[in-house]
């Protein structure tokens, strides 16, 4: 459990060191060298601007996803149970299951105790490490939403940086194994010293770019592919079978009737079942 709780501080730190890093290579690396090729179109249409435009749009939908998936915590359950029996009086004071001991609301329909957020959720789906909240009936569809645009941007960012490094290393990408060759010979200049530190630093990001975009990628048609079969990951795990319902009804109830605007910005689960049901 220590190791899960500090993995729960260090994965938030990590990925917002990696957003910064990204941001700042863009902004004045990657964009600025474009803005010096003298065969770019004129500025307010010119390949530089352009890309620009495109990183911040998908760098703010991944990062307000990001916060909105934070702060749209999974309620807890438990608050509103009469606790009696082992570990908890009839006064509705909840027990202490720091010990992982199950608690009775658990044991509900489509709940889950977890022990991280010492909390109960309603349509539990996972805890995020990288958010250090749980994944649940309030969050899901602006997790999706990050994984997608968090995806998009590193896609976003490997390109430009190989651009980038194929103009200032004077290197052809047009071999497809060109990019698996890059990162053993660029360590063997480095240490021979025939590589700037700053060149190296963009290469190694190229690679990690490349594993987080595919992960991500990874994670939002899994998730994508449980909601419209009306389950959950922590359902998969415990044998819990399909709902069998229309997949439109699936997508609705995670994404709402007005899904096309959380594609164009980051928004809260606007006309999903969830909120219908606490307007009632």
């Amino acid at each position: 459990m220590l190791v899960l709780r500090f993995l729960n501080v260090v994965a938030p730190a990590y990925f917002l060191c990696i957003s910064c890093v990204t941001f700042v290579l863009q902004l004045f690396l990657f964009i600025p060298s474009m803005f010096k090729d003298p065969s770019a179109a004129p500025l307010f249409c010119s390949s530089a601007l352009l890309h620009g435009a495109l990183f911040l749009f998908l760098s703010a939908n991944a990062l307000g996803n990001y916060i909105l998936v934070i702060q749209n915590t999974p309620e807890d359950l438990s608050k509103g149970l009469n606790w009696v029996g082992e570990g908890g009086g009839a006064d509705g004071v909840a027990p202490n299951w720091s010990d992982g001991s199950c608690p009775p609301g658990s044991a509900l329909p489509n709940t889950h105790f977890c022990r991280l957020c010492a909390r109960v959720t309603q349509r539990h789906d996972h805890h995020c490490f990288f958010t250090g909240n749980c994944i649940g009936s309030r969050n899901m569809r602006n997790f999706v939403m990050f994984c997608l645009y968090t995806a998009l941007a590193c896609l976003d960012s490997l390109v430009a940086g190989v651009a980038y490094i194929s103009t200032v290393l004077s290197t052809s990408f047009a071999n497809p194994l060109a990019f698996l060759t890059l990162l053993p010979q660029s360590i063997s200049q480095f240490f021979s010293g025939a590589l700037l530190s700053s060149e190296m630093f963009v290469i190694l990001m190229l690679y990690l770019w490349l594993g987080i975009g595919l992960a991500c990628a990874g994670f939002c048609c899994h998730q994508m592919l449980l909601i419209l079969r009306g389950q959950t990951r922590y359902q998969v795990r415990k044998g819990v079978a399909a709902r069998a319902r229309p997949w439109k009804k699936n997508l609705e109830e995670v994404f709402g009737k007005r899904w096309l605007l959380g594609l164009l910005i980051p928004v809260l689960n606007v006309g999903s079942d969830y909120h219908r049901q606490k307007e009632k």
